[in-house]
């Protein structure tokens, strides 16, 4: 099956400044890929070429299965983009503004445009009866996820969908991705919150400095961070107990929070290299307060990518078709 989207030796760059490292990256099709990376990283410049917004210095795109500076406007009209920084009309009201980009969107005319956004509009609680320049930052952000969407293109770019949004809606953004990889649409989507990729996209690209750095499923990236166990144990426990354990990668010592208790206690924040099997059976030895095991969360193995790509785990160098494939750009 042809990818979505396939990006060979990418090159940008703005003057003396250079966006993009000649990268490389692939989008498979029906799937939900998240463009991660710190501001200035070139996610917006990856996703402005893949539109022909911008054209680049030199490489190969193909989005799918076309060349973007020769597919016209035949191709995007098969895409939905929400840009990173939107910019509506404000003389018109919604309803307008949204017949009009469903009909430049390829929109069958002989069906009412407001078929497709309506229902999009009631789920946001979005009124189209306003007019644009008196919107709110997180309504007008709801008419570029709607113009977005209405349309059910094949392929969906959106560069920080959630921007201005609360929390509720939000989570029905989450929903409408998810019903989009159902109905075997692919999102590429970029987010600075790390918790909404965690949710809703099955892999990852991460974007430093103009270079990907690692292309990845979830599960993996999110395995490849160390469990962490916290400790509260009765007495003064030394930390080397749990440090010579086969699979300890750390073991640090918290001070107590807790003020005035009657008998001494330890607290370790232990991380491990696998199962906590020997740390919790060590632990059985002494008089256990209080276990916590975190999940891996994925914010914090992101973290380490966009401060020290050299960190990334060996795991990832392979396919893995029980956990889907993982590998650093060296």
């Amino acid at each position: 099956m042809t990818a979505a989207i396939d990006v060979r030796g990418l090159h940008k760059s703005y003057g003396v400044h250079v966006a993009l490292h000649g990268i490389n990256l692939t989008v498979p099709t029906g799937d939900v890929v998240g463009f991660i990376g710190p501001n200035g990283a070139g996610k917006s410049t990856t996703m402005r070429i893949l539109l022909d917004i911008l054209r680049p210095d030199r490489g190969e795109v193909r989005v799918l299965g076309h060349d973007p500076r020769s597919g016209g406007a035949a191709l995007r009209s098969r895409m939905g983009y929400l840009p990173g920084e939107l910019r509506l009309n404000g003389r018109y009201d919604v309803a307008t503004l949204l017949d009009h980009y469903l009909k430049l969107s390829g929109n069958d005319r002989t069906t009412p445009c407001r078929t497709a956004w309506l229902p999009l509009a009631e789920r946001l609680d979005l009124d189209p009866t306003k007019t644009v320049r008196g919107l709110s930052k997180g309504n007008k952000q709801k008419v570029g996820l709607i113009q977005a969407f209405a349309h059910r293109p094949e392929l969906l770019i959106l560069d920080e969908p959630t921007s201005g949004l609360d929390p509720l809606v939000q989570a029905e953004f989450l929903g409408m991705v998810r019903e989009a990889r159902d109905a075997g649409q692919t999102v590429f989507l970029s987010s600075h919150v790390l918790s909404e990729i965690d949710q809703a996209a099955n892999h990852v690209i991460v974007l430093r400095r103009g270079e990907v750095v690692l292309e990845s499923t979830v599960a993996v990236l999110r395995a490849s961070v160390a469990p962490r166990i916290t400790l509260r144990l009765a007495g003064s426990i030394s930390p080397e107990v749990f440090a010579c354990l086969p699979g300890v990668k750390s073991v640090e010592v918290i001070p107590s929070a807790t003020a005035g208790e009657p008998t001494e206690t330890t607290t370790l924040a232990i991380t491990t290299d696998g199962p906590p099997d020997q740390v919790v059976k060590t632990a059985a030895r002494f008089t256990v307060l209080d276990l916590d095991a975190a999940r891996p969360d994925l914010e914090e193995a992101v973290m380490r990518l966009y401060t020290d790509p050299a960190c990334c785990p060996r795991q990832f160098d392979h396919d893995d078709p029980s956990t889907g494939t993982g590998r650093t750009i060296r």
